[in-house]
């Protein structure tokens, strides 16, 4: 599935170098704004131990994971609403991704230039937030008259209307779409085709260093902040040097540092969560492979991701959970034991099905 995730944030806050960190690119990572002119789009295996596992069993030759897929967009200022520095292009880019990973400065270095709002984590966020809401209320009042001419046409339903209103009031106030919608009874998913940019799932990085990432009373006031967005704390500069080791060498650097699990890996797993898409497994000799679809997928729909003539043609789907398959030990032994299940059309897919599908072509 072809979602990606923009990476958003103020200059200089470490945007490039998590990216680079991300996805092992060159991507130019200067200490001025602008280094980054256009969007830079990387695709991340997600982290998925269970393939190895199966691997094992199945004595694949390969196994493939899933994938995340990252635009890293250049600096947003102040101002860029109104197409400041780059600003008509930067938010242009942000309308096409399908969530919005912002990376804010939570870390001192005075040989690293602050531009004007990026003296807090607060005013980093609050400078990014203010730029695309009045983005968003431009959107809407420019939208408005034309839907209200097309609803008396009968082309538009008046949901639509009343949703764009309440948008535009809850805006006005400041708050974005995804902090806010809920609460205030607005279907975004009426305002879908106006590609506002504070509708869409965000996911905040904060770029800090060794003190940052030890200081859990930080960290619980930025999550209350950021609520109900994810909230991720990393030095990218930690996980750029790590991703130049070995899995054993940064296993032991990440255990120094008292950390389980790197930044980045946090960071692809939560993208992929945000983005409402989940994994079903495939194994054989040839390879063990997660496939990737959207929470909510049937079986079919599931199929089709292989391939088309699979969906069209589908019959059933040979399923078993993947920690059943584990504990059996093998497919023959899962079957005996009664936890191989033949599922229908209808099956709606559970993350972590091992799948076998049979079709007609």
């Amino acid at each position: 599935m072809a979602l990606t995730i923009g990476i958003v944030g103020l200059p200089n806050v470490g945007k490039s170098t998590l990216f680079n960190a991300l996805t092992r690119a060159e991507v130019l990572a200067a200490n001025y704004p602008f280094a980054t002119i256009d969007p830079n789009v990387g695709v991340v295996p997600l982290p998925d131990p269970r393939l190895g596992t199966l691997a094992e069993m199945f004595h694949s030759e390969k196994t493939v994971p899933a994938t995340v897929s990252f635009v890293d967009i250049a600096g947003i200022v102040k101002g860029a609403s109104e197409g400041e520095g780059l600003g008509n292009k930067f938010l242009a880019n942000i309308r096409e991704a399908d969530a919005i990973c912002q990376v804010t400065r939570a870390f001192s270095d005075p040989d690293v230039t602050r531009v004007p709002g990026s003296e807090t984590p607060a005013g980093d966020m609050e400078t990014i937030s203010t730029e695309l809401i009045l983005a968003d209320l431009q959107t809407l009042e420019n939208a408005l008259p034309r839907l209200e001419k097309d609803a008396k046409r009968g082309l538009v339903d008046s949901a639509v209307i009343e949703n764009a209103q309440k948008a535009l009031e809850l805006l006005g106030e400041g708050v974005t779409l995804y902090q806010g919608a809920t609460k205030a009874g607005i279907d975004v998913a009426a305002l879908r085709e106006l590609q506002l940019m504070t509708a869409k799932p965000f996911i905040y990085v904060f770029n800090t260093d060794e003190d940052g990432l030890a200081d859990t009373a930080m960290q619980q006031q930025l999550r209350e902040l950021v609520a109900p967005a994810e909230a991720i704390f990393l030095d990218a500069k930690f996980e750029a040097e790590l991703i130049e080791l070995d899995a054993e060498e940064a296993a032991e650097m990440l255990e120094s540092t008292g950390q389980e699990e790197s930044g980045l890996d946090q960071l692809a797993r939560v993208g992929f969560d945000t983005l409402g898409l989940q994994t079903y497994l495939t194994a054989g000799p040839k390879e063990s492979r997660a496939w990737t679809i959207p929470q909510g997928a049937t079986a079919p729909q599931a199929a089709g991701v292989i391939h088309t003539d699979f969906e069209r043609g589908f019959i059933k789907a040979e399923i078993v959970s993947y920690d059943h398959l584990v504990d059996a030990g093998t497919m023959a032994e899962a079957k005996s034991r009664g936890q191989v299940r033949m599922e229908g059309k209808d099956y709606v897919m559970r993350d972590g099905d091992v799948v076998e599908f049979r079709f007609n072509v």
